[in-house]
């Protein structure tokens, strides 16, 4: 078990953004509505990583190593939370279960797009091809839409707007199959060999992870700035054919005062269950959360929030005890 986390641990080292990150990427060209009230969620990565509190007082770094996870009693079938700066797991659930992973996908489909260095501001379409025949899924975006790379970039990872996923894979060069076999290339040099993709959007149970690979995935995408911000924006105003229309995050926590969050993916099929993965600043500690196959619509958001309160809890306590 050590020699495993032990190239865990220096992958995930080699991937987690230094503590004071990179400027963050320039927004799309949208509109971005006021968030009714609440307060603005900021996706930069600097942020979600300093070394202090809300009240600007240094947090102490406590170690978990005497407090008890077990009693979590945690909805997600696969659960895996990983502390960056070491390596080491912290809560762990059949971490390594190949499942379908739904959405989670899109964050794969957004790093091929990257790395490609594609024009984020050419206008592209969204076709009949970009029709969910799978799953019947509906979309706020008709036949005939366009907009810029970035904006469906933004939809993909915000709103997890499907036909945008589909239209960024199948305006790669190649198209689709030469993007599919780029996200799978992208997997195997993240160290992801249990993971395999079909398509871009995740739609297709046929897309395969493990949270220990995912675990990797999402510490690779948190060095992408789009990634980051596009993924933690609570809301977007975005005009499309003449109209204004609202879109918001499938991840109710980026609205919340109460996390850090510095990437943040939801997912969800019939297959897969309720899956959501985060990048987050919790107890003083940057962290990886990977929470899949939870039953229940809320379930994956109470898990969050119950293994965010057992690690401040933790962390005070043994903070007491070290006084």
């Amino acid at each position: 078990m050590k020699g495993i986390w032990g190239g865990l641990a220096a992958v995930l080292l080699a991937l987690t953004p230094p503590l004071h990150a990179a400027a963050k990427a320039e927004p799309p060209a949208v509109k971005k509505a006021a968030p009714s009230g609440k307060k603005a969620v900021k996706a930069n990565a600097a942020k979600v990583n300093s070394a202090k509190s809300a009240t600007g007082k240094a947090v102490r770094h406590a170690p978990l190593v005497d407090s008890d996870p077990g009693g979590l009693a945690l909805h997600s079938s696969s659960v895996l939370v990983l502390d960056q700066t070491t390596g080491e797991a912290i809560v762990e659930k059949h971490s390594g279960s190949v499942q379908p992973i739904a959405s989670i996908t899109k964050l794969m489909t957004a790093m091929v797009v990257l790395d490609a260095g594609l024009d984020l501001h050419e206008v592209i379409s969204i076709g009949e091809e970009d029709v969910d025949t799978l799953k019947g899924s509906t979309s706020r975006l008709p036949v005939g839409t366009t907009m810029t790379r970035e904006t469906a970039m933004l939809l993909a990872l915000m709103s997890s707007e499907n036909r945008a996923a589909n239209a960024l894979g199948r305006h790669y060069p190649g198209g689709l199959p030469a993007f599919v076999e780029a996200m799978n290339r992208k997997a195997v040099a993240l160290g992801m060999y249990r993971s395999r993709f079909e398509e871009p959007t995740g739609l297709s149970s046929n897309n395969v992870s493990t949270a220990h690979d995912l675990a990797r995935m999402v510490a690779a995408a948190a060095h992408y700035p789009e990634i980051r911000q596009f993924s933690t924006t609570a809301e977007a105003r975005i005009e499309l054919r003449g109209h204004i229309r609202d879109f918001v995050n499938t991840n109710t926590l980026v609205r919340s005062d109460n996390w850090e969050i510095g990437l943040s993916k939801t997912g969800y099929i019939s297959e897969a269950g309720r899956c959501l993965v985060m990048q987050a600043h919790v107890a003083g500690k940057p962290v990886v959360i990977v929470l899949l196959d939870s039953n229940g619509k809320m379930s994956r958001v109470g898990d969050a929030n119950r293994i965010k309160r057992w690690m401040e809890s933790a962390s005070v306590a043994s903070a007491r005890r070290s006084a």
